[in-house]
């Protein structure tokens, strides 16, 4: 059991400079100029103390893919970017449709350590839309798996669907659909529009996902399942979970939104560089303007990265070619503060809503996104909000490289990441 003082720090970015003291696991103390004794002093200069993120979707790649990530590798790259806790999708190879692969992927990052690591269990075998997978076997595992999600996919068929919100809601489960009516998207390599016409891409109309989230909220409505809306990207897709969220007080459905979606449009794809391909695709300004309103009135109630590095072989290619994804861990905070934060839209207890506590609301983790406040679990991000960053793909901890932020300049960087009261990241240098 260590102690660990955090000197000069502003929780929630309000009021006057204090200090925490954090004793093992806990906050135990908060106050101006506190004289204890520590094993370590972290001075802050006043930077901003938010309970740790929490990422509902990110892909690990492991097992099947280590040449683009590992559980190791994206760990660091959670720590550093302020995450305390991260779900990883269930698209490996073999898929995590079983309780051996989840357990598998769980006892990583239990070894790792940097980071509390969430399976994601497939909602069908095989990511295939046609028979459940063995949801009850991996919510009983090591794993406790609460989150399902065919990402990648689309649980297409709605009598899947229906019986997948039916089987989860009897132990509290949650349904992550991946919204996209693949009917519709055959061949799509862009947001149909303008911009895709012009170029020759063919498209990815916004129905295709407004249709799967209109028939999925039905859905949860009808069978009292939780239905959680991976990766928001359109304007109408914001204005149905509008309507939806405005007549069912039962908080049934939920949604996220990625960073990319928050800054970048299909204006981008001018230079046909494939780093900018991503699934759903980067949308208009209009969809951007829209998602950050619905972001800021909680209509969509979380960020989530949507993290997908991808091996070199995979992204430099053609466009048809390579693959969908980009990274997000370490720049996602940068983003927030960006669109978010420096807008107006949203100040630091907001920043802590929808990076922390509506993530772990949503996925019923206990210990995390909680107050910063005496006798909370330690698990804290330090940032500070004035400082700017250019992002290099090639220094960030992910084996991938695929940032569509390469050469930007950001705002807002993590200073330190806690987990249960054990520095896990500071000043950049992953601690292990």
């Amino acid at each position: 059991m260590t102690r660990l003082l955090l000197k000069d720090v502003r929780p929630y970015g309000e009021g006057d400079p204090v200090d925490v003291l954090v004793d093992g696991e806990v906050v135990a103390e908060i106050g101006a100029d506190l004289q204890v004794d520590a094993d370590e002093i972290v001075h802050a200069g006043g930077a901003v103390l938010l309970p740790g993120f929490v990422d509902l979707h990110t892909h690990l790649r492991e097992p099947g893919r280590e040449d683009a990530e590992t559980v190791e590798t994206g760990s660091a790259a959670a720590a550093l970017g302020g995450y305390t806790a991260v779900f990883a999708m269930a698209n490996t190879d073999p898929v995590a449709d079983n309780a051996v692969v989840v357990e598998h992927v769980w006892r990583r990052g239990r070894e790792i350590g940097l980071v509390d690591v969430h399976p994601v269990g497939a909602v069908t075998v095989g990511l295939e839309g046609e028979k459940l997978a063995e949801l009850g076997s991996m919510r009983r595992s090591a794993a406790e798996v609460r989150v399902f999600s065919d990402d990648g996919h689309c649980v297409h068929d709605p009598l899947v669907m229906r019986r997948a919100l039916e089987y989860t809601k009897s132990f509290g489960g949650v349904v992550a659909q991946h919204a996209e009516e693949p009917r519709l998207t055959v061949g799509a390599q862009a947001h149909e529009g303008p911009n895709a016409a012009r170029l020759g891409l063919a498209g990815w109309p916004a129905p295709a996902e407004e249709a799967i989230v209109a028939r999925d909220c039905l859905l949860a409505g009808h069978t009292g399942g939780a239905l959680h809306v991976c990766h928001v990207s359109t304007a109408g897709t914001a204005d149905i979970l509008r309507w939806w969220k405005s007549r069912d007080t039962a908080g049934r459905v939920s949604a996220e939104v990625t960073p990319h979606h928050l800054l970048l449009t299909d204006d981008r794809l001018e230079t046909y560089d494939p780093v900018n391909k991503v699934n759903p695709p980067l949308r208009t300004d209009a969809d951007v303007q829209a998602l950050r309103q619905a972001l800021a009135d909680g209509t969509v109630d979380c960020v989530a990265t949507d993290h997908a590095p991808h091996a070199a072989q995979d992204k430099d290619c053609e466009w048809s070619a390579a693959k969908p994804g980009m990274l997000g861990l370490q720049t996602a905070l940068s983003i927030v503060v960006r669109t978010m934060v420096r807008s107006g839209l949203l100040d630091w207890r907001g920043v802590a809503r929808v990076m922390s506590e509506r993530p772990a609301e949503i996925a019923g983790l206990a210990d995390q996104g909680r107050p910063v406040a005496v006798g909370e679990p330690a698990n804290l991000v330090l940032v500070d909000p004035d400082a700017e960053w250019t992002v290099r793909g090639a220094e960030l901890a992910s084996l991938g490289q695929n940032s569509p932020f390469e050469g930007m300049q950001l705002p807002g960087r993590v200073v330190a990441t806690l987990l249960r009261g054990r520095l896990t990241a500071h000043e950049g240098k992953v601690r292990r």
